[in-house]
């Protein structure tokens, strides 16, 4: 184990994106469990930070844990261990801290026990899955697939392959596909896939080009209404770890 971990983490560099995913994924489901803890009003668990009446939510934490880890990432110390991994853990906290307000940033109001604040486990799972990726050796629109035999290619090369796979992920993200269309900008075949598929009903891509009530507009209602178990088992899993939101 010591020797896969030497030989797929620490010799490629990739500890301190380890850290900072670590320190992402505990971020989450620390807060997570504080605000449901506020929520059920636990006597003895610490409430909302409100100094002179004025609540302060934990994206504002976040963004000065991001501020002070990403400082210290990009200082001379930021390549050397242990600090490179610590910055990055503290960088992950507050990037979690953050998404997990996603919501709240967008809408600008307090939406987190809302249906409108699902958007922000969204946030975090798409967050973690990007980390994930990265960590398994993702490239971003897959750029390093652009080599032969490792041999070096022109730079020609390196934008077309950007640009082609681009191209899938915004294809995939009009057809109302959004975790498929930004995953498919480190995994390009995800991105291809969704670009393929039919588009979700009431997406831009939908609205566009299948006409009310023609063929492809049925074949997309019904597809959605057959996949609507998986919308379920999503609502489902997000109320087991973030809680479920207020009824209107």
């Amino acid at each position: 184990m010591g020797d896969w971990y030497r030989r797929e983490i620490m010799d490629p560099g990739k500890q301190p994106l380890l850290f900072l995913l670590l320190g992402f994924l505990g971020a989450f489901l620390f807060i997570r469990f504080s605000v449901r803890m506020i929520r059920a009003e636990v006597s003895w668990w610490p409430k909302n930070v409100t100094p002179g009446g004025l609540h302060i939510h934990h994206v504002v934490f976040g963004v000065v844990f991001m501020v002070i880890g990403g400082l210290g990432l990009a200082s001379p110390i930021g390549g050397e261990r242990p600090w490179a991994e610590i910055e990055a853990a503290v960088f992950g906290i507050g990037t979690a801290l953050v998404l997990d307000e996603f919501a709240l940033i967008l809408h600008l109001r307090d939406v987190y026990w809302s249906e409108e604040g699902r958007l922000s486990v969204d946030s975090v799972v798409l967050g973690a899955a990007v980390c994930g990726l990265l960590l398994l050796g993702a490239a971003p629109f897959g750029v390093t697939d652009a080599s032969v035999d490792g041999a070096p290619v022109s730079g020609w090369t390196y934008a077309s392959v950007v640009v082609v796979n681009s191209a899938f992920a915004l294809v995939a993200l009009s057809k109302g596909k959004a975790f498929t269309g930004l995953l498919g900008v480190l995994v390009p075949l995800v991105a291809v896939i969704g670009a393929l598929r039919l588009a979700r009903p009431g997406s831009p891509w939908a609205r566009a080009r299948y006409p009310e009530g023609g063929h492809k507009a049925q074949r997309a209602q019904r597809r959605e209404e057959r996949e609507g178990w998986r919308r379920r088992l999503r609502v489902k899993v997000y109320d087991a770890i973030a809680g479920k939101p207020s009824q209107p």
